[in-house]
């Protein structure tokens, strides 16, 4: 009996593994071609010559090419595709472990008001930063906001002793409406000012550089590690604290450290790119409707599935049209309706 169980986990993992490979490699070469996207004419061949010279220290291989456009693929573009790949990634996986930790679908860091709470401690770093002409780290205000609204809520959630996910959606939600509000409050008060923190709530990937490529990535692939490292407990997890703890897994502590995790996810993402919602909602359905509730599988799955939607998302705001389109618009847009679809489905199964 235990033979045929064995060759079936080998085939699921071997199609996993299949599946990521072909994730990558489409994720990488569209990363590529998307240097070449824009108004400025620039072919594939150019972006990786210079890409591969810049990395490997060779500036013969791309002297051919014009330096304006090389300063394009190299400092313009290039960051901006790897800071939208980290962002889509991240949230990604935010949102899997947000939505097993909690039993709950419709979970994800924007509905549970995490993003709210980031963009309120991002939102008065930058309005303390031009009006104190100070250097405050928008990233550590960001997570510290993050953190904060999730013990809020956490707290607001936690009736008889036990926290229900239906009750953390609501929390989230009302604690969300009351952050937004206080970022309202916020953009006033910045008077004539206000589009720093305008352009940048809206959700928007342009003017992207190295230095937020280079204390993005390390953070938040610290991060997807320890959610990854985790993984068969939150599977356990899911199943419901008694469970847990009749296989020896502390529920209460893996929660704690996948729940901050999440939170320092969500903070780096906001405070690089505004609030970008509903990758985190979208996209754990979209995988688990191909590989199943294994966040073993999930976790890496979605955050190369989450990369390379937020990465088409941004090439296509920026590339259509006369005007640039932020991709939290574009994401809210296309996720928008999905909520709709799943609160739906879920309503029916419960009825």
């Amino acid at each position: 009996m235990s033979s045929p169980l064995a060759a079936l986990l080998h085939r699921k993992q071997d199609k996993v593994r299949i599946a990521g490979l072909v994730l990558l490699v489409v994720m990488t070469l569209f990363a590529i071609a998307a240097v070449g996207f824009g108004r400025a004419d620039i072919s594939m061949i150019d972006a990786a010559t210079v890409i591969y010279g810049k990395v490997s220290g060779n500036e013969h291989v791309y002297n051919h090419i014009n330096a304006a456009k090389t300063a394009i693929i190299w400092d313009i573009r290039l960051p901006r595709i790897l800071a939208a790949i980290a962002v889509g990634g991240g949230l990604a996986v935010a949102g899997v472990v947000f939505q097993a930790l909690l039993m709950n679908p419709l979970a994800d860091s924007y509905t549970m008001g995490v993003s709210t709470g980031a963009a309120f401690g991002a939102s008065i770093a930058i309005y303390l930063n031009i009006f104190a002409q100070g250097a405050l780290p928008v990233t550590i205000f960001a997570f510290g906001g993050a953190v904060a609204t999730l013990l809020i809520v956490m707290s607001m959630a936690r009736v008889g002793g036990y926290v229900t996910s239906a009750n953390l959606v609501i929390a989230g939600i009302i604690v969300s409406s009351i952050l937004s509000a206080a970022i309202s409050m916020v953009k006033s008060l910045a008077g004539e000012q206000v589009s720093a923190i305008v352009s940048w709530l809206i959700g928007s990937l342009a003017a992207k550089s190295w230095e937020h490529v280079v204390y993005s990535w390390p953070l938040i692939l610290a991060a997807c590690f320890l959610c990854y490292y985790y993984a068969e407990d939150l599977n356990i997890v899911s199943l419901g604290d008694r469970e847990a703890r009749s296989l020896g897994v502390n529920a209460s502590r893996l929660r704690t450290i996948l729940l901050a995790a999440g939170a320092l996810i969500t903070a780096v993402c906001v405070a690089i790119g505004g609030i970008i919602g509903f990758v985190g909602l979208i996209v754990p359905h979209m995988v688990r409707m191909l590989t199943g509730s294994d966040n073993k599988a999930l976790i890496p799955l979605c955050a190369l599935t989450g990369g390379l939607l937020l990465l088409t998302a941004d090439t296509f705001g920026r590339t259509v049209g006369n005007v640039e389109i932020p991709v939290g618009v574009l994401t809210t847009l296309l996720g928008g309706p999905f909520f709709v679809y799943i609160f739906r489905m879920r309503s029916k199964t419960l009825g």
